[in-house]
């Protein structure tokens, strides 16, 4: 057995992977990506968004998001328009091409809860609850950083001859 089979980080990497892989077959017949599917997932359950809420919703950066809500505009999948109460702030959401999708895309996510070989008695709540826990414990190691390695002593020792 390789070291990286006993890495719970490895097993939820691969797991990731193969999910994520799962969900790219499903999408590809409306050509949608993974990420993109989200957003909509998103806006179909909790309505309109600003940026700034989607990427905390979805864990991804301005420099992730902004490229593909603007390729998802460009598909006729979401609006966006500034506010007018504040122009910084820009709100996202369906168009009737998208929300036509909630009804074709319906069955995704038991497709692929159905794939899912969970030992007995587990159920996806049980296993979602476990993620999130992995999830935020994991974003409180990251916050805390890597331990600080020692200093290492950079100049050479002095010889007899170096008086300075």
């Amino acid at each position: 057995m390789a070291a990286t089979d006993e890495m719970v980080c490895f097993a939820l990497y691969a797991a990731t992977r193969a999910t994520t892989q799962a969900y790219r077959a499903l999408l590809e017949p409306w050509g949608l990506t993974y990420p993109q599917y989200l957003v909509l997932v998103t806006l179909w359950l909790d309505g309109d968004q600003t940026v700034s809420s989607l990427g905390d919703r979805l864990q991804l950066d301005s420099g992730t998001l902004s490229p593909l809500l603007r390729r998802m505009e460009s598909s006729d999948l979401i609006v966006r328009e500034r506010r007018s109460s504040d122009e910084r702030v820009v709100s996202i959401g369906l168009t009737p091409h998208s929300r036509r999708l909630r009804e074709e895309l319906r069955e995704i996510p038991r497709q692929i809860a159905e794939g899912f070989a969970l030992p007995d008695r587990t159920s996806a709540e049980d296993l979602i609850r476990t993620l999130h826990a992995i999830s935020s414990s994991m974003h409180e190691v990251a916050a805390a950083g890597a331990p600080q390695p020692s200093p290492v002593r950079t100049s050479a020792p002095r010889s007899e001859g170096d008086r300075s």
